[in-house]
């Protein structure tokens, strides 16, 4: 296994797991960046930010998992790919509205960019109309 392809997995794991930044970060540059063309994640850019997000959604998901389908390296361009299923019910308070008991089977991509053995930028793929649909939200 490659270096960046087992750091990305133990980054993905920590990450998906709500650990946070604390969990997160020694995968990671210190400073390193986050985009994704969502509305919901619209002001975070950088790695630090999301993962605290990610942290957070297991309050009102707190039953919230993944179900991985893909990962894979791209040594070549430093990039590693992870391809999910994110699941949960909202049944736990601090969503934007009172727990609605809606589920959500929302896909995903993490596109993981590396410089050394650290992740320098991270790109997330996700259609978060449909999630915030499944879950009562919008």
């Amino acid at each position: 296994m490659s270096d960046i392809l087992g750091q990305a997995k133990l980054f993905f794991e920590a990450c998906e797991t709500g650990e946070g930044w604390e969990g997160c970060k020694a995968y990671c540059h210190p400073d390193a960046t986050f985009s994704a063309q969502t509305g919901v994640l619209n002001d975070i850019d950088t790695v630090q930010g999301y993962t605290e997000w990610m942290k957070g959604l297991l309050t009102p998901v707190p039953d919230g998992h993944y179900e991985l389908r893909s990962f894979a390296a791209d040594e070549e361009r430093d990039c590693v790919t992870a391809f999910a299923v994110f699941h949960g019910t909202q049944t736990g308070p601090g969503g934007p509205v009172e727990p609605t008991g809606k589920s959500i089977a929302a896909d995903y991509v993490y596109a993981m960019q590396f410089d050394g053995s650290l992740i320098r930028h991270m790109t997330k793929i996700w259609n978060d109309s449909i999630s915030l649909q499944q879950l009562g939200w919008a």
